[in-house]
């Protein structure tokens, strides 16, 4: 029997609608895809004190890539993987700027100099670029005699952790140590401004090793000249004579 379709009635075949709304998911796709406004040009930047904008978005390693292919953990491991980033967190977004980046920059607490280099340091003895000038922190000077044991200092190098440590503490019992002194086989070194170096070691009792030294400064300057003073053994320290002065 033939089908009768009522007068007025539009009819709409559904293969039209499936037509019509695969053209329309494909037009959506191809927007997605190729359209410049979902590539990465320009990222949201925050947490920044040294870096500049420009370097994070350079560090990333996203410029120019699709939304799409942009994995914030990925991301935040590229980041951290820079000495002067302790820790990025990266979100991503469907509003311009696409990508939002916050850093946690690592803090310098001392500059050491070793040969041509000199560089920033971090509490455990992460090596970073110097990026300008600090009069407020701690200079150690690595012995010009001595020949380093590594290549140089660049990325990915570290300062042995104690050494740091040390240096501040010293810093921070010894009047006036602004700038200290290291050497591989006596440690950290103090040129006191009385007229000779005190080597202290490396290791975590500088504490001890510093009462020891202005203990011994204190019975014996009275009587002798030091030449050098080594404390690296609290328990058996030992110094060197100019003169005796004369009483």
């Amino acid at each position: 029997m033939e089908r009768v379709r009522p007068i007025g009635v539009i009819w709409i075949s559904w293969r039209w609608v499936s037509g019509i709304m695969s053209g329309i998911l494909t037009l959506i796709v191809a927007v997605l895809l190729y359209s410049d406004a979902f590539y990465v040009s320009t990222v949201s930047v925050g947490g920044v004190n040294y870096l500049t904008r420009e370097e994070v978005f350079r560090f990333a390693g996203i410029s120019q890539k699709h939304i799409f292919w942009v994995d914030p953990a990925q991301v935040e491991a590229e980041l951290e993987r820079n000495n002067n980033i302790a820790a990025a967190e990266v979100r991503v977004r469907w509003s311009s700027p696409l990508v939002q980046i916050v850093v946690q920059e690592r803090d310098p607490v001392l500059i050491w100099e070793q040969g041509n280099d000199r560089v920033w340091v971090d509490i455990n003895g992460v090596v970073m670029f110097q990026r300008e000038d600090r009069a407020d922190l701690l200079r150690v000077v690595y012995d010009p005699n001595e020949v380093p044991t590594d290549s140089g200092l660049g990325p990915g190098s570290r300062i042995d952790r104690e050494i740091v440590q040390g240096a501040l503490l010293l810093r921070s019992r010894l009047s006036g140590a602004e700038v200290l002194l290291y050497h591989p086989q006596q440690g950290l070194g103090w040129r006191d401004p009385r007229g000779w170096t005190v080597w202290f070691g490396t290791g975590e009792n500088m504490a001890m090793k510093a009462l020891v030294y202005e203990g011994l400064v204190a019975a014996q300057f009275s009587q002798v000249q030091f030449g050098e003073v080594d404390v690296s053994d609290p328990d058996y320290p030992v110094f060197t004579v100019l003169w005796r002065k004369s009483e």
